[in-house]
């Protein structure tokens, strides 16, 4: 079996630190197993496209010498790569999740569910929709759509648990009482990111998910959507935060977070791609400076950390201020201008 692993953002602007990381770890397990790796552009929620983000992207990830095997980049048709153009896709499997009865329509208003979640919070309960409208018969139904906005919602497993295994953090279980029947289908047709990954990672038969850390409680919903349709579920690499020095989730707030704003100041691509590789992964031996094809050797999965990256601009200063020392005066000189 060929190793297929993706790369997945959203359109949403600029690339984040944690979002390289991601697309870099992804980058160096490909490389490493002479696997394939997909850039896929997860565009569902169309209010927070944002114009030429995704050609910004991609010469973001040129600059950094970042290849992808398959995507936008050398497909010339954006159609395959782009989720709001795979929407008859996503159409057909949720017919099938319906008609199965592990997904019902929902016409509950954003007044009711809000109402809903500040009483169950106040009584200090797990917060979640009651299911009211997962009864409705199909004369019910019917009738409501003609006038009514919807959504589309799985209906969890009635299963203990969903236990699943994550390459990282071991053996992992989670209680079904405890998780909500997600929306997979939004008012506006558009799928959530919930259900879209799911149809696209095994449609583009990915083996391997390597994401942030803050995916891992909507796991257990994507294991339930695998089991509904009788796939077998990538194996998942859930990546430790990252932390500002106070600990805390890495934000704009304390500082840049932008790759292009650090390619902006005269941070060298290379010494970008060395210390962003070493949060949250340690190399074998004490040393700390690597080049791309030196990462490409030396990566392992199995020395990814459990715990929080902090993000140390000082540390990153000086490792720029090493490739910077043996950049020759002629490159110095383009950079410069």
């Amino acid at each position: 079996m060929s190793i297929r692993l993706r790369f997945a953002p959203s359109p949403t602007g600029f690339l984040h630190v944690g979002g390289l990381r991601t697309a870099l770890f992804n980058y160096l397990y490909a490389k490493k197993t002479n696997g394939k790796l997909i850039l896929r552009i997860e565009d569902t929620d169309q209010n927070r496209k944002i114009k030429n983000a995704v050609n910004h992207l991609i010469k973001t990830f040129e600059k950094l010498n970042i290849k992808f095997d398959e995507g936008p980049i050398q497909s010339g048709n954006y159609g395959p790569y782009f989720q709001s153009q795979r929407l008859h896709i996503y159409n057909k499997y949720i017919a099938k999740l319906i008609d199965s009865g592990n997904a019902y329509y929902c016409f509950c208003s954003t007044e009711r569910l809000n109402e809903l979640r500040k009483n169950l919070s106040q009584k200090k309960q797990i917060i979640k929709y009651d299911r009211k409208c997962l009864n409705l018969n199909n004369k019910e139904i019917l009738k409501k759509k003609k006038s009514e906005s919807f959504v589309i919602r799985m209906k969890v497993s009635n299963e203990p648990e969903i236990t699943f295994y994550d390459g990282i953090r071991g053996k992992l279980s989670v209680k079904c009482e405890e998780i909500e029947d997600q929306i997979l289908i939004k008012g506006d047709g558009f799928p959530t990111y919930h259900f879209a990954n799911i149809i696209d990672d095994h449609h583009m038969k990915i083996t391997h998910v390597m994401r942030g850390e803050e995916w891992l409680p909507s796991t257990p919903k994507h294991i339930i959507l695998f089991n509904f349709f009788g796939w077998n579920p990538p194996k998942y690499y859930h990546l430790p935060l990252l932390l500002n020095p106070d600990k805390t989730k890495l934000s704009k707030r304390q500082g840049d977070v932008a790759v292009e704003n650090y390619l902006q100041k005269g941070f060298i691509s290379e010494a970008i791609l060395n210390y962003v590789a070493l949060l949250g992964w340690h190399p074998s031996s004490n040393n700390e400076m690597f080049s791309l094809k030196k990462l490409e050797k030396e990566f392992s999965l199995k020395r990814i950390q459990k715990s929080g990256a902090v993000f140390d601009i000082e540390k990153f200063i000086w490792i720029n201020s090493q490739y910077i020392k043996n950049i020759d005066v002629n490159t110095i000189a383009d950079l410069s201008r």
